[in-house]
């Protein structure tokens, strides 16, 4: 028989965690002020709450949300076992904001991929910081595999393609390898499609917008550091230190020791 594990922990968003076995274990009619993810390894139950009764059973998983009364109780010929974590605060809440699961519907039916491998690597919560933030990580983990396979409407509009792009370049600017083709081919959409979404918000074209951002970063080393002209043209992606210049000055107005000169405090 498994063991029974639980931990409560202030300061993180996982608060506990625990397995229950098939056995006639109920809870409820009541109300809790966390939300409780549950996954349904074998067997079946129901979950009653103001609106409906859900019938469950092996795969699927359901939420209870903060302050919602609910009632949930296994079939007595094939009584459910289960893994639950608990969590709460606001980035608990911003997470489940992009899964479909809601008060009005707290049931997310039977994934493609089995997710109790993921219940099981999620380890309790000591009073450790580094315990606190490894069972973050473990629950941040678990519910994006809920984000993609029951995505919310919101989650679905946040697919942001200039966005995308902008972190793809911000992440790799330091590459004097970086092209524009390798943006295109990480965001996945067809190339003047981008270029005229990146041109219309952000008011610069894809290579444009590369070269600003290591013109910017290539500012804030000159005056926050004391590399060389030549290590601060590799940092940002430039192996020619002479090339780097005259990019620098056709930005900036400045060479690069000139800029460092005027603009960094004595």
């Amino acid at each position: 028989m498994k063991t029974m594990y639980y931990s409560f922990t202030e300061g993180s968003i996982s608060k506990g965690n625990g397995y229950k076995p098939a056995n006639l274990h109920k809870w409820g009619p009541g109300v809790r002020d966390v939300y409780a993810l549950h996954y349904i390894v074998s067997g079946k139950g129901y979950l009653k709450t103001p609106q409906a009764t859900f019938p469950l059973k092996a795969g699927e998983s359901f939420i209870i949300f903060p302050h919602m009364e609910v009632y949930y109780y296994p079939d007595h010929q094939d009584p459910w076992e289960y893994y639950w974590i608990e969590f709460s605060g606001p980035e608990a809440s911003r997470l489940l904001s992009m899964i479909s699961i809601a008060p009005d519907h707290p049931v997310a039916e039977a994934s493609p991929q089995d997710f109790e491998a993921l219940f099981q690597l999620f380890k309790t919560a000591g009073t450790e910081p580094f315990e606190r933030e490894r069972a973050d990580a473990g629950l941040q983990l678990l519910l994006s595999y809920y984000m993609e396979y029951y995505p919310s409407a919101r989650a679905l509009l946040k697919k942001d393609y200039v966005l995308s792009a902008k972190e793809y370049i911000e992440s790799n600017y330091w590459k004097s390898s970086l092209s524009v083709l390798d943006v295109v081919d990480y965001v996945k959409i067809e190339r003047s499609y981008l270029f005229r979404l990146f041109k219309e918000v952000n008011g610069l074209s894809v290579s444009a917008y590369l070269t600003a951002f290591r013109i910017q970063r290539a500012c804030e080393l000159l005056l926050h550091s004391e590399l060389s002209v030549k290590s601060l043209a590799y940092s940002v992606g430039y192996q020619d230190p002479l090339y780097f210049s005259k990019v620098f000055k056709k930005a900036t107005a400045y060479t690069p020791s000139e800029y460092r000169s005027v603009h960094r405090a004595p």
